[in-house]
């Protein structure tokens, strides 16, 4: 099956999976590693949760000027910039001496991966068929959980092996090795095309697609909430919950983000299946997303009201699964709004996901650290899940956006 629409673009496609890969595993090394962290530093569940959400900061608001920057600069330049950043950091987490310089290091995190996700965005929409999209995206996510799955257990090996430190520095000479390879070869349009995009500009109407991607930002806040909390909170729940030790709740953790690769990849294949036979973006995207959210509801209510592991296990993965089926419908959306500005319109949107980054680990500590519970925080889960149903219906991706000077009187 072809998904290119210029030479080359497997190969770009394999780069965009390599870096969701890479952005991953630097984002979720920390929870493997939180344990040994919370206990050098005397941290409390609410000070971690600080650690886990110094990341999104920035990273929430570089989304809304990173797309815009790929879409006026070109994705090579912004990645190389950006994959400088986010490599140091990684590295220097291993020389991090508390709370402070730990928050510091994975604040410039979040500014190097900023932009990652809303570049890779205008990457596929410059190099892939449209009528792939959707399971390009799908097959990039993927990569990102096969991240979120072998990270647990790859940087818990290294921990025993190396230390936690060292665990962080070996992730980020990895990232730059791969910041190498994309200077070097990646261009930002296919070779038989450079000639016919029109040069980029800044000039993008920044207010009007903001507005016009309300919708979208809601309903990925929604499910950015559940997404963020798993990936910093599931190794620590596993083993404050259940006594698990590092090697047994990093495997669990590893098999909950299993469930992930399989939703990413079937929810791009469905996503694109459906858009083919009926030629209808909302129910190729917006039913597709609407079901996806709603399942993950269901699923995240035995977690709160259930103990048994095995049970619990079962319900995360599902829940999780049903999630991942969201991704690729959902990041195909602001390519189908707005296809001239999609790095700028994938990055506002990511930026509902960023927020929900900033407040749910944050809260999930501090519920812990006020309730005793490590379940109880899942209800925001299921609650927030159902709300990122409602706000799909207001998404519309079957509406091109209109500029503002184009727009009807």
């Amino acid at each position: 099956m072809t998904v290119s629409r210029g030479r080359g673009g497997t190969w770009v496609l394999v780069m965009v999976c390599a870096i969701y890969f890479i952005t991953y595993m630097d984002r979720v090394n920390l929870a493997t590693a939180a344990a040994d962290i919370q206990r050098e530093f005397h941290l409390t569940n609410t000070q971690l949760g600080y650690a886990f959400s110094a990341y999104s900061y920035p990273y929430a608001f570089i989304q809304l000027i990173g797309g815009w920057l790929a879409d006026g600069l070109g994705p090579r330049l912004v990645f190389t910039i950006s994959g400088l950043i986010f490599s140091a950091a990684t590295v220097l987490t291993g020389f991090v001496g508390g709370l402070g310089s730990l928050v510091a290091v994975r604040a410039l995190l979040g500014v190097g991966e900023g932009p990652s996700l809303a570049v890779a965005t205008r990457v596929i929409t410059n190099w892939i068929d449209p009528a792939r999209w959707s399971l390009a995206q799908g097959i990039a996510h993927t990569f990102s959980r096969i991240a979120n799955s072998v990270t647990p257990v790859f940087v818990a090996a290294l921990i025993l092996e190396v230390s936690w430190r060292g665990s962080f520095i070996i992730v980020g000479v990895m990232s730059l090795v791969w910041v190498a390879i994309w200077f070097v070869f990646f261009r930002d349009h296919p070779p038989d095309r450079a000639a016919e995009p029109p040069r980029q500009t800044l000039r993008a109407p920044v207010r009007a697609l903001f507005r016009r991607m309300l919708p979208v930002i809601v309903t990925d806040f929604c499910y950015g909430w559940s997404l963020w909390v798993c990936l910093n909170w599931l190794p620590l729940f596993f083993r404050h919950s259940y006594g698990l030790s590092l090697q047994s709740s990093a495997l669990f953790t590893s098999g909950i983000f299993l469930a992930g690769i399989v939703g990413d990849t079937l929810g791009g294949l469905m996503s694109d299946r459906i858009l083919a036979r009926t030629g209808s973006v909302v129910k190729a995207r917006r039913n597709l997303i609407a079901a996806g959210l709603a399942g993950s509801t269901l699923f995240f209510i035995p977690v709160v009201a259930l103990h048994d592991l095995t049970l619990v296990s079962l319900s995360l993965t599902l829940a999780f699964f049903s999630m991942e089926l969201v991704i690729a419908p959902l990041w195909a959306v602001p390519m189908d709004i707005a296809p001239a500005y999609a790095g700028t319109a994938s990055g506002f949107m990511n930026f509902g996901s960023a927020v929900a980054g900033i407040i749910s680990p944050w809260f999930f500590g501090w519920i812990i650290d006020a309730t005793g519970s490590w379940h109880l925080p899942f209800a925001m889960s299921a609650i927030l899940m159902l709300a990122g149903v409602v706000a799909a219906f207001y998404m519309h991706p079957e509406r091109k956006f209109v500029e503002p000077e184009h727009a009807p009187e």
